[in-house]
């Protein structure tokens, strides 16, 4: 017994004197020889190995040393008062037009439901909308069956609500998923 925690405490040296490689930048393959870990040739397959971490970035390290983009103050962009006159029109817009659409589908378990700011659009099997405002990012967010998540900024130039990531507009969104799911177009501009 003594002799195995001799060796192992020689072991432990050993590794601790050998340079090791800098994790960043390696790849994958240099990352599993320098731990020692089974697969690797380090010839150590099987004993103590140490930790190695890997840093990841989403650009070249040693470019910038700034923080990161500051942060967006959403209340410049448009004032509260503001926010909520433009989202509770077309909102309460939207729920007139989702039951007149309902009036024509003929789709089992069409539902809309409006409380506490939230709208909801239930077209049975075929899934759930949900739209609700976000008052402190000044943002309306939509829950897509079709789409998935989207937070929707006004934009003063085109008078819509719109998704920065990819210029979509809401309006347009529902409109063409609404068309696909259910058979039939609806008009939502």
């Amino acid at each position: 017994m003594a002799s195995k925690s001799l060796l192992l405490r020689r072991l432990s040296r050993a590794l601790q004197r050998r340079p090791r490689p800098s994790p960043v930048g390696a790849s994958p393959r240099e990352l599993l020889v320098a731990s020692g870990a089974p697969g690797g040739s380090a010839g150590g397959a099987g004993l103590p190995s140490r930790h190695v971490s890997r840093s990841f970035s989403s650009g070249p390290l040693g470019v910038s040393d700034s923080p990161g983009p500051a942060a967006i103050d959403y209340r410049s962009l448009l004032q509260e008062d503001e926010f909520h006159r433009l989202a509770d029109s077309t909102i309460h817009d939207l729920q007139e037009k989702f039951e007149d659409y309902g009036d024509d589908v003929e789709i089992d378990g069409f539902d809309i439901d409006y409380g506490n700011d939230v709208l909801t659009l239930k077209i049975g099997e075929l899934g759930t909308y949900v739209l609700n405002k976000q008052t402190p990012n000044r943002q309306i967010w939509l829950s897509s069956p079709v789409s998935g998540p989207s937070r929707f900024d006004w934009d003063q130039e085109s008078q819509s609500w719109v998704y920065r990531r990819n210029k979509a507009n809401l309006l347009k969104v529902l409109e063409t998923e609404l068309e696909n799911l259910c058979g039939q177009p609806i008009s939502l501009s």
